[in-house]
């Protein structure tokens, strides 16, 4: 049989198509395989190069096909798109652009970052049960007309409220009480995650770096650590930026730049946690509390709605991560940046 030197892998959950070509790009593998068969075949197969896309269970993929001394490059979805695409289709895709010189692939985590990835995960689960857990004993209360004021810090006096209500019915006091001992369940498994989260950024050098950029803190900074691949496979901070999702789409033909809407295409949890920062700075900067309002944030307040701004401030603030990451250097405010000079 002819020497195989690229595979392309399309994965799921129980069966797997690949591709595979020789040196003259010819396919000469097409195979649908389960689990335990494609274990088997990798095990066995000379030593070639095989591509996956970065999707769910691929890092396990990328470690196990590694220790059998594969060559395992992570690609993005979706390299290539072809109409009428199927599962073999796929796995071609991936064997194609696996051979393009441009093209950028995930890095391979390790067991370890993998399971601080997850801690980032469960911190955002926790925290989105724990906002539905809050509406719904507001909209509840509501319908027996006891309203409280926004504001998470506000639950647990509203729960206290309802408790001493004699007037509720006593089926509703239970149901209540049912949704408070929820709450402060979730409360307590939230702060125990956020304390390994804590420990894990200051316990990295650059993490600690990060958290000093304005909007960014000891979550953003941690999940800047996790998600990105080496900085210095990024030309420039733009493209880390564009990596991510900060990027508005280019529509641009004929000499006319036409943009628009911001591409959403990278990172999303990544994307949310820096608009999110940049959001609650901006809510800092329009009340006149923050010491970060630079002229150019200023202005563009002036001119554009503040959802839009924050993406902008997102953006900025993704491009002086990269910066960071690759100098090594600290972060200077502006007025330090002009005294220096």
């Amino acid at each position: 049989m002819e020497e195989i030197i690229r595979i392309g892998v399309d994965t799921s959950k129980s069966v797997f198509q690949l591709h595979g070509v020789n040196a003259a790009e010819q396919p000469i593998l097409r195979k649908k395989l389960s689990r335990r068969e494609m274990v088997k075949f990798f095990e066995k197969a000379p030593p070639t190069t095989v591509a996956l896309e970065a999707c769910g269970g691929s890092h396990h993929w990328a470690r196990l096909l590694g220790s059998f001394g594969r060559d395992v490059k992570l690609i993005a979805p979706k390299p290539y798109v072809k109409r009428g695409k199927n599962d073999a289709a796929d796995a071609e895709a991936l064997c194609e652009a696996m051979s393009r010189p441009t093209m950028r692939f995930v890095p391979v985590k390790s067991a370890e970052q993998q399971a601080a990835l997850m801690l980032v995960g469960v911190r955002e689960r926790l925290i989105r049960n724990r906002t539905q857990l809050a509406n719904a004993i507001r909209g509840f209360a509501m319908e027996f007309g006891i309203v409280a004021a926004t504001g998470m810090c506000r639950i647990e006096p509203l729960l206290e409220r309802i408790a001493a209500d004699q007037a509720l019915p006593e089926l509703a006091r239970e149901l209540f009480a049912m949704h408070g001992v929820e709450y402060r369940d979730l409360l307590a498994e939230t702060k125990v995650v956020e304390e390994k989260l804590t420990a894990l950024h200051r316990s990295d050098q650059c993490s600690r770096r990060l958290a000093e950029i304005p909007g960014v803190g000891p979550v953003g900074a941690s999940l800047l650590m996790m998600k990105t691949p080496d900085p210095r496979t990024f030309k420039s901070g733009r493209d880390f930026a564009a990596w991510i999702g900060l990027t508005p789409k280019d529509h641009s033909t004929a000499g006319k730049v036409r943009l628009g809407v911001i591409t959403r295409a990278g990172d999303e949890m990544l994307r949310s946690v820096l608009v999110v920062g940049a959001t609650a700075l901006l809510q800092h900067v329009r009340t006149g509390r923050s010491r970060h309002a630079s002229r150019w944030l200023i202005e563009l307040l002036q001119r554009k709605k503040p959802k839009l701004v924050a993406v902008a401030l997102a953006n900025k603030i993704a491009r002086i991560a990269w910066k960071l990451m690759v100098s090594g250097e600290t972060y200077r405010r502006p007025e330090e940046q002009t005294q220096a000079i």
